[in-house]
């Protein structure tokens, strides 16, 4: 009875050494299901969120790097466009001959075309800048129309229902603009300049983008038809709407404030107004410079795309489906920023007049790129406190899971070093209990 009980401890005792062994040889307190069920399937599903989360890290880096390849070809049109005004301002000036506009044109040619190549940069065979991966644009209109709006001119200022000789600053001050004053209004479409210049007379706004021998008259060379017009937004409030987005939806002024606003005809990028000017001056054909000035700052609130369905970027940053970022690559092409028509031909400099349209040409190219700079460079940041955020979750998961799974270590060397002294201990009593029985049988021999 004595052996079959040291016996029984001597199992016991090698089962608790072989447990102990295993755990310090593979270094995990948890080496089956049978060691603790709901441990392991905790930890088992930590290990799958840490992996989840350590691939997502590998996604936001990725498309941070896409997203920096993007930036650095907008980047580059920005700079191109700098010198392009600079050009521009330069063929304005009447100190040059038409030769040297001829020579400018050339530059700008050059200087257009690169703004293409820009634009067909790629990243793994995606080709990033040509508007492939745009946000949804709806095709109501034929996609979403150029549209401008200034705020400088007094509130509750109609632009059809205000004469120009009304018009008044935003403290109530009149312009000081006369009937016998000369408007000029010029425009860029496809990359041609029309132009036109009228008496004010008694007309408003909605009367200089008409295209009739009556009236204001007629744009040179002959459009064929209008091609811009004064807008304003359905009630309530209509004068503070400037604009419908690419999700139709109405924009509005920022401070919800009244503001006058002209916008193409026909939407997408074949009804496309690169630029609007207008000049003022008096009736012995000086330059009215303040109302000038008033008349600048028309600033754009739409830009025109051609429908597209919705094909942005998405980058899975997180552990669950749907959890992604969602980034638009606008058509940064120079025919979509209003800088080339149809023909490949860049916006022409040749003459003063074309030169001065171009000016605002250019610069609502700079506005559309730089807004879809800021757009990048939102996303960018945005993915850095992702990867940020994510490699935090995963320390914290893996030391989680590593609270749950590993062995203590000094405990489990203790723990082998017991059980394996009782396992000797045991094995030197069952010898003896077996030497006991040995003598009763001496006995009885």
């Amino acid at each position: 009875m004595q052996a079959a009980n040291t016996l029984n401890t001597l199992n016991k005792n090698e089962k608790d050494r072989a447990k102990s062994l295993a755990q310090v040889s593979s270094g995990m307190k948890i080496t089956s299901a049978g060691d603790d069920p709901s441990g392991l399937s905790i930890s088992e599903r930590m290990r799958v969120q840490i992996r989840a989360l350590d691939q997502d890290n590998q996604n936001t880096q990725n498309g941070n790097s896409m997203m920096k390849v993007a930036e650095g070809a907008v980047a580059s049109t920005v700079e191109i466009l700098r010198t392009l005004k600079e050009k521009c301002i330069n063929a304005a000036n009447d100190t040059n001959t038409d030769d040297d506009r001829a020579t400018i044109q050339k530059e700008m040619d050059a200087m257009v075309d690169q703004i293409n190549d820009n634009a067909n940069i790629q990243y793994n065979g995606k080709i990033l800048m040509s508007g492939t991966y745009n946000n949804q644009v709806l095709p109501d209109g034929g996609g979403t129309k150029s549209s401008w709006a200034n705020q400088s001119f007094a509130e509750g200022t109609n632009p059809s229902g205000t004469a120009l000789t009304n018009y008044k600053d935003r403290n109530g001050n009149s312009l000081g603009i006369l009937p016998t004053d000369w408007m000029t209004v010029s425009y860029v479409k496809d990359g041609k300049t029309y132009e036109k210049t009228f008496r004010v007379g008694s007309f408003n706004l909605t009367a200089c983008f008409t295209n009739t021998a009556s009236g204001t008259g007629k744009f040179v060379p002959d459009p064929g038809n209008t091609d811009l017009e004064a807008y304003q937004g359905p009630a309530p409030n209509g004068l503070s709407k400037v604009g419908i987005d690419q999700y139709g939806h109405d924009v509005v002024t920022a401070d919800g404030k009244d503001a006058l606003t002209i916008r193409a005809k026909n939407g997408g990028t074949t009804g496309q107004i690169g630029g609007v000017t207008f000049c003022l001056t008096d009736s012995q054909g000086n330059i009215k410079k303040a109302q000038n000035n008033m008349f600048d700052k028309f600033q754009m609130t739409v830009r025109a795309q051609d429908p597209t369905p919705d094909n942005a970027m998405v980058f899975q940053i997180g552990t669950r489906s749907n959890q992604a970022v969602k980034v638009g690559f606008t058509d940064m092409h120079a025919k979509a920023l209003g800088m080339m028509g149809s023909d490949s031909k860049a916006i022409q400099v040749t003459t003063r007049a074309r030169a001065n349209a171009a000016v605002n040409v250019i610069e609502n190219a700079i506005g559309m790129c730089l807004d879809q700079q800021t757009v990048l460079g939102a996303a960018q940041a945005r993915l850095q406190f992702t990867s940020s955020n994510i490699i935090t979750a995963s320390e914290n998961t893996q030391g989680a899971e590593s609270t749950i799974r590993d062995a203590d270590m000094a405990k489990a060397m203790t723990d082998y070093t017991k059980s394996n002294i009782l396992t000797q201990t045991a094995q030197a009593m069952l010898a003896q209990a077996n030497q006991s029985s040995s003598g009763v049988l001496s006995l009885l021999q």
